[in-house]
């Protein structure tokens, strides 16, 4: 089995490639709930909805994010009452926030929420919350504290980062789906998808014991730059990187990453920094890494699986 740990876009487009390659019993994904607010009285799990349309054939392919062919005449009714529209839900994307606040309103948790969805869309891997207990992204900013999708959505990346915070991690716990699998003694790597490296993977790892679990399992941990070429694919890693003091280059993802991390993915194009990266101790496979089509994310999984399966077990 395989843990996928993704969030947004990227992360969404390699989990759809790693349930191309690899059966649902060989396969767990495992989403940030770091971007997870309430907003008009629901429960909204950004990258949980990302990854869940994704895999189910949904997504919007222009967007990224919500339901292909979405309408938006709740959000024009509510605009025309003065409501708040900076957060854009289309309808039908509505409906699974209306369920899901129900639902865990009703004492469901998250995970069984989550697995409840993806059975309703068709989705045959699993995927699970790192955690059912809240945790919230808090972005540290030069003008003040800010909840992540303030940030991200509101305020659209314009405020200069100084950190990041993870509010209710310490305390948190992984998901039944996370612990059965950490039970099971049947992982045999665990991938960081290209995923934002300080929003959307640092969320999971922050949970303490799915960070212990990491450095102590003693399987591969591959992770994915989402960093090509100076630039992220998309959203604002490479900003976040060089307003922390960082170069947006594939090396400093993989300085980034060190503690966890035994072998990375990169881009042809930062092919330059392979010797670096070897030099901190990682294994590398440099390959293009862009997912344009539903070919490349399926050939880039391949890759990355075939490359864990040569790279030492320490188990």
């Amino acid at each position: 089995m395989y843990l996928a740990f993704a969030g947004g876009v990227g992360g969404a487009k390699l989990a759809l490639g790693l349930s191309c390659v690899l059966s649902p019993e060989d396969l767990l994904v495992v989403v940030n709930t770091g971007d997870d607010f309430e907003h008009l009285g629901l429960r909204i799990c950004p990258d949980i909805d990302t990854v869940t349309y994704t895999l189910a054939g949904v997504a919007n392919p222009e967007t990224g994010w919500g339901v292909r062919g979405e309408t938006w005449n709740t959000m024009d009714a509510l605009g025309q009452l003065g409501g708040e529209t900076w957060f854009s839900l289309g309808d039908r994307d509505l409906a699974t926030h209306i369920e899901r606040t129900r639902r865990l309103q009703a004492g469901e948790t998250l995970s069984a929420v989550t697995g409840q969805f993806s059975k309703k869309l068709g989705i045959r891997h699993h995927i699970a919350p790192a955690t059912d207990d809240p945790i919230r992204t808090i972005v540290n900013t030069a003008d003040g504290p800010m909840l992540f999708q303030e940030y991200f959505v509101k305020r659209q990346c314009a405020p200069v980062v100084t950190g990041f915070e993870f509010a209710g991690a310490s305390a948190a716990q992984p998901s039944a789906a996370v612990i059965s699998a950490f039970d099971s003694g049947k992982i045999e790597g665990i991938i960081f998808c290209p995923s934002n490296p300080y929003v959307s993977i640092a969320p999971i790892i922050a949970v303490p014991a799915i960070g212990d679990f990491i450095r102590d399992a003693g399987v591969p941990v591959i992770a994915v730059s989402p960093i090509v070429g100076g630039n992220a694919i998309k959203g604002p890693a490479a900003k976040i990187m060089r307003e922390l003091g960082r170069a947006s280059t594939a090396l400093a993802v993989a300085e980034h990453y060190r503690e966890s991390v035994s072998a990375m993915v990169i881009d042809t194009l930062d092919g330059a920094d392979a010797d670096a990266i070897w030099a901190l101790g990682m294994q590398v496979v440099v390959t293009d890494t862009v997912m344009k089509s539903d070919a490349d994310k399926t050939r880039l999984a391949g890759e990355i699986i075939a490359f864990a399966c040569a790279l030492p077990r320490n188990r």
